[in-house]
């Protein structure tokens, strides 16, 4: 009975890793397509169209699940992805998804981009405020500053409109843990035109987290 056992739980874990494996490697080609396509001048020239149509009519006109609409890069961790639209399995299974209806990186209001915890944001955690982003979306490439890192439970709210440019990152946490993983990790950057203000804001919470400390 327990080598009956034994070699049920070694198929089924066999079965699994493949599996994962699968759509691991259907990710990547999915990853390398985006790219190329990036690549080419047809996905700018959608994004910048949908971008047109929001500026002179008030609406964006949607855009293809699945289609790239954003380069996201992050020096400090080493990461260079294409930005898909759409934020179901699939999409984050071949790289970072824009959140639909959300802005696009360099647009008035919040640009909304997630991906996993365990594939394109497992070093989401490293990010620090100070550091910066850079997103190429449309005709548009813009250098970010990182202002704000927090975890909030699974039912705070996380997201919000803004009428400033703001790029927000999310994924789920704990990041690099064996388990549920429910609440969420959310970076938030600013156009790095406003660094002296951001830098301000980081000096006022410092000197508030001295004063409710009472460190120097």
């Amino acid at each position: 009975m327990r080598k009956y056992l034994g070699l049920v739980m070694y198929v089924t874990g066999g079965l699994l890793l493949s599996f994962a494996g699968g759509r691991y490697a259907l990710g990547m080609i999915r990853a390398d397509q985006a790219r190329e396509a990036w690549d080419g001048a047809a996905a700018r020239e959608a994004v910048v169209l949908a971008r047109s149509v929001a500026l002179h009519h008030g609406h964006r006109e949607p855009v293809v699940d699945g289609a790239p609409v954003a380069r996201l890069i992050i020096p400090s961790i080493d990461l260079d992805d294409i930005v898909l639209e759409g934020v179901d399995g699939d999409d984050l299974n071949a790289g970072p998804g824009h959140f639909p209806g959300s802005a696009f990186p360099g647009e008035p209001g919040n640009a909304i981009i997630s991906a996993h915890r365990d594939r394109h944001f497992n070093h989401l955690d490293a990010l620090s405020v100070g550091d910066t982003i850079v997103t190429e979306s449309g005709a548009l490439r813009d250098t970010w500053v990182v202002v704000s890192t927090r975890v909030i439970q699974k039912d705070d709210p996380a997201l919000f409109a803004t009428k400033t440019p703001t790029l927000t990152l999310t994924t789920c946490w704990p990041i690099r843990y064996l388990g549920p993983a429910p609440d969420r990790l959310i970076v938030t950057a600013k156009p790095r035109g406003e660094r002296a203000e951001a830098r301000r804001q980081v000096a006022i919470r410092k000197a508030a987290i001295r004063s409710e400390t009472g460190t120097n």
